[in-house]
């Protein structure tokens, strides 16, 4: 993910580019930059859950079902997701993240808010997360992680990102089923 001093582009609300910071600063701020979800799942179709570090700036100790982060300056959302992901299950080779869509998430914090896009990606190779981004993983059925998101405390943005994934699967569903 980065460190503080690494520069990112600033955004608009129409995803424009209007300047860049340095992380801190966006955080600082609450400056509106890019950020991507990954959804990975290994070859039996779990979902890749984590918890991150007590180390992390936005939000310590908290569990995840995606892997992701900032949006370089001048990177693009698919060069990021590839990147991130890669980065965080300490993989190299992994297929390229299938966009799925964007949203833009205001934090209600001090934060601010960023536009995201959401991937999902297949990971059949040995994942070797970063211990600095990632003290606990595992591969969970998808059952399990919603059992787990009633008693578990996940990152709101992350856990907003999976909220409209499955709205939106709940959708594709419907039309499907529709005469």
């Amino acid at each position: 993910m980065g460190s503080d001093g690494e520069l990112i582009d600033i955004v608009d609300e129409a995803d424009r580019v209007t300047g860049r910071a340095t992380r801190g600063e966006a955080y600082a701020r609450g400056l509106r930059h890019r950020v991507a979800f990954v959804l990975v799942r290994d070859a039996d179709d779990r979902i890749f859950v984590h918890r991150r570090t007590a180390a992390k700036r936005v939000f310590p100790s908290l569990y995840d079902m995606f892997v992701g982060g900032v949006v370089g300056a001048g990177e693009t959302y698919d060069a990021a997701a590839l990147r991130e992901a890669e980065e965080e299950l300490g993989v190299s080779g992994l297929p390229r993240p299938v966009p799925l869509f964007t949203f833009a998430y205001d934090s209600g914090t001090a934060l601010g808010s960023w536009n995201s896009a959401v991937y999902e990606v297949r990971c059949t190779l040995p994942v070797r997360p970063q211990p600095e981004e990632i003290a606990w993983w595992d591969f969970l059925p998808e059952e399990e992680v919603e059992r787990r998101l009633r008693t578990w405390q996940w990152t709101p943005d992350g856990l907003a990102a999976y909220e409209l994934l499955r709205a939106r699967h709940a959708d594709a569903e419907t039309a499907r089923h529709r005469p």
